[in-house]
């Protein structure tokens, strides 16, 4: 990485001598928490601008503030093409557990439908390209699984019904402030919606009960009609988050190997 965060922070107004502390980061990019004068900011730094599938930061940074005018998301406090600062807003970040609580899946699925009716971003989420970038950095698993996983996103049908998405709603990318927000949007930009029902329900394994609970939340009522669009994003998803595991170096054998049973399911 060529800039520290003190030298980014002393290029930004204000934030100038602030503390850094250093937080887990992506494949892609390091991150930190900022405090200076009773403010908090999370910087991150990128080891080169960002292309597919990823936002370009500035471009991630218009998608962020529109959701941040509707109260879905964070202020984003500076950008450009490789630094990226945002708001850290105090409140309680989910854990799987919490979407075990139906009332929380409630307000969660009220929450996306308000996501899904943001304006487009003009960006189609592409997920063939996004998996074939998982399989160049795989340093994990078989080959055979990643052909199989491939080969399955290719045949995977492409979005009916095309609205903005959030592409990546695991449990710690949601946040109580108290209302609900959605943290990380790296790769925010317009899909199906049911591959945003389908990353919470995939991800999670969220049990019949709870997927039609979810489903019915956000189709008032009329959810079980919809089972079998959802269960097409679900093997998508199910295909790029084994390609995923494989390109993280934190991933271990057994999460491998968990996530590549689900693929045989």
């Amino acid at each position: 990485m060529g800039m520290t965060p003190e030298d980014v922070l002393a290029s930004i107004d204000g934030w100038a001598g602030s503390s850094v502390t250093r937080l887990d980061g992506g494949l892609s990019n390091h991150t930190w928490r900022i405090d200076n004068d009773g403010r908090s900011a999370v910087l991150k730094i990128d080891d080169r601008p960002r292309s597919e599938p990823y936002n370009p930061r500035r471009r991630e940074a218009e998608i962020q503030t529109r959701a941040c005018d509707a109260d879905l998301a964070n202020r984003v406090l500076y950008v450009d093409e490789t630094v990226y600062m945002t708001e850290y807003a105090e409140g309680i970040v989910w854990s799987p557990d919490c979407l075990d609580d139906g009332h929380n899946l409630e307000q969660l699925a009220k929450t996306l439908r308000r996501l899904h009716s943001l304006p487009l971003t003009g960006r189609v989420f592409d997920a063939l390209r996004a998996a074939r970038n998982y399989a160049r950095y795989a340093r994990a698993g078989s080959e055979r699984d990643v052909r199989a996983c491939l080969q399955s996103i290719a045949a995977a049908p492409r979005p009916a019904n095309l609205c903005c998405c959030h592409n990546d709603l695991v449990a710690e990318n949601i946040i109580n402030t108290p209302e609900i927000r959605f943290l990380d949007w790296e790769y925010a930009c317009d899909n199906d919606p049911f591959f945003d029902l389908a990353t919470i329900v995939e991800h999670h394994r969220l049990d019949d009960r709870l997927v039609l609970q979810l489903l019915n939340a956000y189709f008032d009522g009329n959810g079980a009609r919809w089972l079998p669009a959802l269960e097409a994003q679900r093997s998508l998803y199910a295909s790029l988050y084994w390609l995923w595991l494989a390109a993280r170096p934190a991933s271990s054998a057994d999460e491998l190997e968990a996530a590549a049973r689900r693929l045989r399911v």
